[in-house]
């Protein structure tokens, strides 16, 4: 199932509503004023990963564009990356520790591992399902004229 790229763009203003008023109520946006790496990582999120992406998406040039809505989309699955590097890595700090907090070598690896093991999933469920394929020469239609690509 995938979204039309009309319905994105509501989906991520209400998003941003619901991260900003987070904020709000909590009464966290004072720190984006200081110049931290916490405050200078989650402006990055919001701004390349929500804001941008989603001028993007109301644009009709870029709802046309196949290349346009490619880099929106990218843009939003690296606002996603970022938000969990800044969840995870960046801002978060054990209640019992005495300085910053960084993932051991073996949380690194268990990350690692499962994303091969997404890959080796995708690679099975690929090969051995219909998911990408040429359609059988049994199955095209036959037409009286040829249907060829490329510019006039």
């Amino acid at each position: 199932m995938s979204l039309h790229p009309v319905a994105v763009a509501p989906l991520l203003g209400i998003y941003l509503a619901f991260k900003i008023g987070d904020m709000v109520i909590r009464g966290t946006y004072v720190y984006l004023t200081e110049f931290t790496i916490e405050s200078v990582m989650f402006n990055l999120e919001v701004i390349i990963g929500v804001i941008l992406p989603l001028r993007m998406l109301f644009s009709q040039k870029v709802l046309q564009s196949p290349m346009w809505l490619f880099t929106a989309s990218s843009m939003v699955i690296f606002g996603v990356l970022l938000n969990r590097i800044n969840n995870f890595v960046i801002a978060y700090t054990p209640p019992y520790a005495t300085g910053p907090y960084y993932p051991s070598i073996g949380e690194i690896s268990v990350t690692v591992g499962f994303v091969a093991l997404e890959i080796l999933l995708y690679r099975m469920f690929v090969k051995h399902f219909p998911i990408i394929s040429l359609p059988s020469k049994d199955f095209v239609v036959k037409m009286k004229y040829a249907v060829r690509g490329g510019e006039l």
